[in-house]
């Protein structure tokens, strides 16, 4: 896979959740092939230090952190954990995530509650976490949130995910006003649907809620909206978080940006 790099990250250090697999692995990828140092955070400690061995592979400074975002002691942790081994941190990615679909009636308050915990109590956490470190530093930063399509409209059986997702917009937004004193921009990546371990798990569990055909859900639910029926790629997502993470000035602050083959045109 090739990877345009149009900016560069050079003596940047970056924090990113989820980053085992799927978007997260990529955009770490691609911020390393841009210069910066990488923190592969994952709930999955092997994964995380199998990803970051294979960044040093490639030639880049890179550690693996075992993590739980829902856990504040751990959160508060890897990042200084981070900043003790690489440096610093200028750039926070929070992509930590998972899926629970169901419709409403049927919705366990637990799976909620679980769901609500990764998302919003892990973008909150991490993203505390780094803020106060940027605020020590003096450098500034920039704060990611992985959003979704899902962030600015709803679909059927994902309550607790259009509700997560909706949050992070508001605490962007938060951020990037309390963070323009210290030289901390917040913004959010928006995807339609990415073909990553979380979505492939989700179309036989909507096949069978929706009782529909697995194809069905691919061409009729899921890629429906878009302008030509395709999904989004790791690259999409990757190029924009590199943009997010080296654009400048506090021209882009508080900002989502939908990435999703035309699904939900602003």
């Amino acid at each position: 896979m090739t990877t345009n790099i149009t900016a560069r990250l050079d003596r940047k250090v970056a924090f990113i959740t989820g980053a085992a697999s799927g978007i997260g692995k990529r955009i770490a990828e691609v911020y390393a092939a841009a210069g910066a140092a990488i923190a592969v955070a994952d709930l999955n400690p092997q994964g995380a230090e199998a990803a970051a061995a294979a960044l040093r592979a490639s030639g880049a400074k890179a550690i693996g952190i075992g993590v739980d975002v829902t856990d504040e002691a751990g959160v508060d942790a890897a990042v200084k954990r981070t900043v003790a081994e690489l440096g610093g941190l200028d750039v926070l990615v929070s992509n930590a995530g998972i899926q629970i679909v169901a419709p409403l009636e049927e919705f366990r308050f637990a799976d909620w509650k679980k769901l609500l915990a990764v998302h919003l109590d892990g973008g909150f956490l991490t993203a505390r976490a780094a803020f106060r470190q940027m605020i020590t530093s003096k450098r500034g930063g920039a704060i990611i949130f992985m959003g979704s399509v899902h962030s600015k409209e709803a679909s059927l059986l994902k309550a607790p995910y259009v509700t997560a997702k909706h949050g992070l917009e508001g605490l962007a937004k938060v951020i990037a006003k309390e963070g323009a004193a210290h030289g901390v921009r917040a913004n959010v990546i928006c995807p339609g649907f990415v073909r990553t371990p979380l979505v492939d798990k989700q179309i036989p569990e909507q096949a069978k809620a929706l009782n529909i055909s697995e194809a069905d859900v691919i061409k009729k639910v899921m890629l429906k909206d878009t302008v030509d029926g395709e999904f989004t790629t790791l690259d999409d997502v990757a190029q924009v978080a590199l943009l997010f993470a080296a654009f400048p000035t506090h021209a882009l602050t508080g900002q989502s940006l939908v990435v999703s083959h035309g699904w939900f045109m602003q």
